[in-house]
């Protein structure tokens, strides 16, 4: 009995015998066992990772700002003045890492972005586009849910916590990340004035991005959420970090045409005020007005480059609908490509859904309420019959958006 258990073939990295392994794979010299081949795998494959991580772009392999704002165009529809900035801020920050490896005397400083927009107009999807093309850790967070250390809501640290998980707690990784801030304008003060009473969710916010911003030695809770004296902190250098904010700063118009109509004395002063697009006062922010808005002067100096997004107009909606890569009708007819069947529209509809959007004012966002109000009884019954195509007519769209306003009123 013991001379038949010594005979068996074993394991030649674990030294289990056939019987107690799932598996035994024979080779020419030895055998490996179920068990090790997984641990094998996975050892590769977290060494694969390090060293493709390790390795750093050259300045010839960089994406040149042209290129940046070339792919952006292939997923959001004009902002190119916005697309421009923020290329300009991602290339210029990965030439800051690769100048930090040549030990140059002369500093480069990171130049934080800070993009203002009206709801829908594609703040957050620019964001999400550049993601996919970038070598570095990129990560969106939302400034509503912080608050000051102590009170209900989150830590500022918790913005780290969400870089360093989508590096795989590398930190070094991190540590050249990008990081988008959404919703900045719903961290300002409520008035330009210094606050008399705590804000605990708006300038105190404020005040703990200061030292993210600029760059400084974090503590980050590994899991997020609250600090507390027994959990194991990271230290986190954040002086390599791009920060990019985005916000729709609501009303923020009233600041802009207060501060240009400020100036206007005499005649030549009431003839320049006449070239001013009022319909598109964005385009003339500046940073006094942020600060006019509730943002701190401190954070403001923290954010240089500042941008604007423009108001989406009749064009820009139609376009959005149809042309980039992943539009919203784009997205419906791969959803029914997949049930076997082809959708078509009228391009009667197309008109129909832009009249709808501009009407409720809600940008990009309200094309795709509104597609999925036409869509919804469609998208129920045709998985369910044999039809091989099918073809959406403006007068079924007029009677799924009638229908559903009727519903709501009913409900109300």
């Amino acid at each position: 009995m013991a001379e038949t258990r010594r005979n068996k073939n074993r394991c030649s990295f674990c030294g289990r015998s056939e019987d107690e392994v799932g598996l035994l794979i024979t080779g020419m010299n030895g055998f490996i066992c179920d068990s090790c081949v997984t641990q094998a795998y996975s050892i590769v494959q977290e060494a694969l990772e390090t060293r493709k991580s390790a390795k750093t772009l050259t300045l010839e392999e960089l994406p040149k700002p042209v290129d940046i704002k070339r792919f952006l165009d292939q997923y959001v529809i004009g902002q190119d003045d916005a697309k421009r900035y923020l290329a300009v801020s991602v290339y210029n920050h990965y030439k800051r890492l690769l100048q930090k490896e040549s030990g140059d005397d002369v500093e480069i400083e990171k130049s934080n972005i800070i993009m203002v927009g009206s709801t829908g107009t594609g703040k957050t999807l620019l964001a999400r586009t550049i993601a996919k093309m970038l070598n570095v850790p990129f990560t969106i967070v939302d400034a509503t849910v912080l608050t000051e250390a102590g009170y209900v809501g989150e830590d500022i640290e918790s913005i780290l916590t969400r870089l360093l998980q989508v590096a795989d707690y590398n930190v070094a990784e991190a540590e050249r990340g990008i990081v988008f801030i959404d919703e900045i304008d719903k961290i300002a003060r409520k008035g330009d004035n210094p606050s008399i009473t705590r804000d605990v969710s708006g300038e105190g916010v404020q005040q703990g991005l200061l030292k993210l911003l600029e760059g400084s030695i974090v503590n980050v809770p590994p899991q997020g959420g609250r600090k507390h004296p027994e959990q194991k902190m990271i230290p986190v250098n954040t002086k390599n970090i791009l920060f990019i904010c985005g916000g729709a700063f609501d009303g923020i118009e009233k600041k802009i045409a207060q501060r240009l109509n400020t100036h206007v004395v005499g005649y030549n002063a009431v003839r320049s005020t006449a070239s001013i697009d009022r319909k598109n006062l964005m385009q003339y922010i500046a940073p006094q007005d942020l600060k006019a808005f509730g943002l701190i002067p401190e954070i403001i100096g923290r954010l240089p480059i500042l941008t604007y997004l423009n108001p989406l107009d009749r064009t820009a909606l139609r376009a959005i609908l149809t042309e980039p890569k992943n539009s919203i009708i784009r997205q419906y007819l791969k959803l029914f490509e997949m049930d076997g069947v082809k959708l078509t529209f009228e391009d009667a509809v197309f008109e129909y859904i832009v009249d709808k959007a501009i009407e409720y004012k809600l940008g990009a966002r309200g094309l795709r309420s509104i597609v999925e109000t036409i869509m919804m009884d469609v998208m129920y019954e045709i998985p369910s019959g044999n039809e091989k195509s099918y073809s959406v007519t403006l007068d079924y769209a007029k009677h799924q958006m009638e229908k559903a306003n009727v519903a709501r009123l009913q409900n109300a």
